[in-house]
């Protein structure tokens, strides 16, 4: 599989993605999301593939879209090419009959944060940083962030973090229970692979009946709620001025 923006390894029955952009803080463009999607299909339809982690190069999981290159396009354009490609991966990474695993480094900003919501599992290294900053650029979530948040961390925090767009660390994403653990950085691989190794020991077929039950069973309440989240409205009006000034500068 040739890979442009993520690097795709597949040992001992643990597939790994790792978005390939640290000199852009692995910031999401239509190219990464569809690569994503693929490499997720690709690894959830190979028979040796026990479990899938999701991870970033460098020091960042994922800083959110690169808005410079959102910039450039129109809204129609961010349609199809931005918000629909993520919303695939998400689908894709919430019904692959393997368990797929974010392990979160450093930075997990807005659509990263989008990305991780829809991983089964959550891994961070104490120091990760995560945050939802759609309202420091005057947006609106796009990819069911109002929807998987509060039912991550409960609806007061989420509003904390949307309204107030402030960092939280590691530690304090596993107090709340955005994460299932932080490890030290140094250990934060050994961290996933041990929880990847339990989870392989099991029945995979019996995992994927367990998912596919939660995954149902949470759409059931989900479906109406993310509807009105990808329509339009409502808007959130300033959204473009604040994107244009941040592309030039």
């Amino acid at each position: 599989m040739d890979y442009k923006t993520i690097l795709y390894e597949a040992e001992d029955g643990v597939a790994v993605i790792t978005i390939n952009r640290p000199e852009a803080l692995n910031s999401l463009t239509p190219e990464v999301l569809s690569e994503m999607a693929e490499a997720v299909e690709a690894a959830a339809g190979d028979p040796a593939t026990g479990v899938i982690v999701i991870t970033g190069a460098g020091r960042a999981f994922c800083s959110g879209v690169d808005l410079k290159a959102a910039a450039s396009l129109g809204e129609a354009d961010i349609e199809a090419r931005l918000h629909g490609p993520a919303r695939r991966l998400q689908s894709v990474m919430e019904t692959a009959p393997v368990v797929v695993i974010g392990m979160v480094n450093g930075f997990c900003l807005t659509g990263g944060l989008e990305i991780v919501l829809a991983c089964d599992l959550l891994v961070a290294s104490e120091n990760a940083k995560f945050a939802d900053t759609h309202t420091k650029w005057g947006l609106r979530c796009m990819w069911g962030m109002s929807v998987r948040l509060p039912q991550r961390v409960g609806e007061m925090k989420a509003r904390e973090m949307t309204y107030t767009g402030e960092m939280i660390s590691g530690r304090e994403a596993e107090r709340i229970g955005l994460v299932n653990k932080a490890a030290p950085a140094a250990e934060l691989k050994n961290a996933v692979w041990d929880l990847a190794g339990k989870i392989m020991a099991n029945s995979k077929e019996a995992n994927a009946a367990h998912k596919l039950l939660y995954y149902r069973n949470k759409m059931d309440s989900m479906k109406e709620s993310l509807e009105r989240e990808y329509s339009a409205d409502p808007k959130a009006g300033d959204a473009h001025d604040r994107i244009q000034g941040f592309a030039k500068s």
